[in-house]
């Protein structure tokens, strides 16, 4: 048999064990199942790779003005702290039951660079619990999200409260849920409770 052949070969193997897998119902798709090493790294390198390429292009505004970045803490706070903390948060229900667990922000975005956050935001991950921010915010509304995250890794637990102090209660034009979201950082009602009031510390 030629090499070309046993190429051939190989990759018929390959797929009817593919097949077989996928229809057997032998992976376990739970999410309380961690991810096999090889799988994380497929899919981890799959993700980083894709983020990069998609998002080469994109082109960074300035980030360092002061209200845009108080925005994105906003944003944040109501959409976003529930699966990726902050400093002096408590790990919630949804990030520890999420699979692949939510990286918690606060500890650092060393690898991403800021275009690319802005495409994660803006676009989501497939098969994660991360969602697709773009259809329901603008752009400058991502950006100012893009503007908070690169101040975030800096900060500590007593500058995360003081901005929540600063940035008060959730407005009706925040996000639908933010009710509820509020729990997590110990709002039971943004009307009854002063601004910034409360937030759970680890």
């Amino acid at each position: 048999m030629s090499c070309f052949g046993r190429v051939i070969g190989v990759i018929i193997i390959l797929v009817a064990i593919g097949f077989i897998v996928m229809y057997s119902g032998a992976i376990n798709i739970g999410a309380t199942e961690p991810h096999s090493p090889i799988a994380q790294y497929v899919l981890s390198t799959t993700m980083e790779n894709s983020v990069r390429y998609h998002a080469k292009d994109i082109q960074v505004p300035p980030l360092d003005n002061p209200a845009m970045i108080m925005e994105g803490f906003r944003h944040y706070r109501e959409m976003c702290v529930m699966c990726h903390l902050a400093p002096g948060v408590k790990a919630t229900e949804i990030h520890k039951g999420l699979r692949p667990e939510p990286p918690e922000l606060y500890e650092g975005l060393d690898e991403w660079k800021p275009n690319q956050l802005f495409w994660i935001v803006k676009h989501g991950i497939k098969m994660t619990g991360m969602p697709a921010w773009g259809p329901t915010h603008s752009d400058d509304k991502i950006w100012a999200i893009v503007a908070f995250l690169e101040k975030l890794p800096k900060m500590n637990a007593a500058q995360f409260r003081e901005m929540d102090r600063k940035a008060g209660p959730a407005g009706e034009d925040e996000d639908e849920h933010a009710l509820d979201h509020g729990k997590v950082l110990g709002r039971e009602n943004h009307a009854k409770d002063p601004p910034g009031g409360g937030i759970h510390q680890t």
